[in-house]
């Protein structure tokens, strides 16, 4: 089998071990992929930057990270993540973009240009959605009714953890249907 990396840009506010990344981190590694973590240098920065500043300051460390690995890369992206899209791109490296900030033109620019697939997961009460950009970008789209820039949905808490079963699965189903299928 070839060898297998995923790397992981987690949001602004909460690093790659936060369940959504780290449930699809885990999708990752279960099929064979070594799991690359990208911690902000600076984590207390990215909630001061200007959506102009935010690819510039994220794109050297994704860089780093990608420069490490070897094999079928996979990206998977949370939130301010997605602003590595550009270079996601430019490597032709299939992705997972969970919460992006669609309204970003820097954002927009690396998805309108990316040949690999991608899914994008976001929810229809997250002021960085839009159900149909997302649908034009890609086929791959999972779009939680209700559900925040977070993933949360209203109610109790089990009804939030009902929806990060569904972003594993559908992650699971991404990678095994159209990232690494199996021979």
């Amino acid at each position: 089998m070839t060898s297998r990396a995923a790397v992981i840009v987690p949001g602004g506010q909460n690093g790659p071990s936060a369940p959504l990344p780290m449930y699809a981190a885990d999708a990752a590694e279960r099929r064979g992929a070594r799991i690359h973590q990208i911690w902000w240098e600076e984590p207390d920065r990215p909630p001061t930057l200007a959506d102009d500043e935010r690819g510039p300051w994220v794109l050297p460390q994704v860089e780093r990270a990608l420069a490490a690995t070897e094999g079928d890369t996979l990206l998977i992206g949370r939130s301010l993540g997605s602003y590595a899209s550009p270079l996601v791109a430019d490597r032709d490296l299939p992705a997972v973009w969970l919460s992006p900030i669609l309204p970003s033109p820097w954002v927009l620019d690396g998805l309108r240009r990316a040949t690999a697939p991608f899914l994008i997961v976001g929810g229809t009460a997250d002021a960085f959605w839009d159900s149909a950009v997302a649908h034009e970008l890609t086929p791959y789209v999972l779009e939680v009714p209700g559900a925040g820039h977070g993933m949360y949905v209203p109610g109790r808490l089990a009804a939030s953890a009902t929806v990060l079963g569904q972003v594993a699965t559908a992650v699971e189903d991404f990678l095994d249907e159209v990232v690494w299928p199996s021979p």
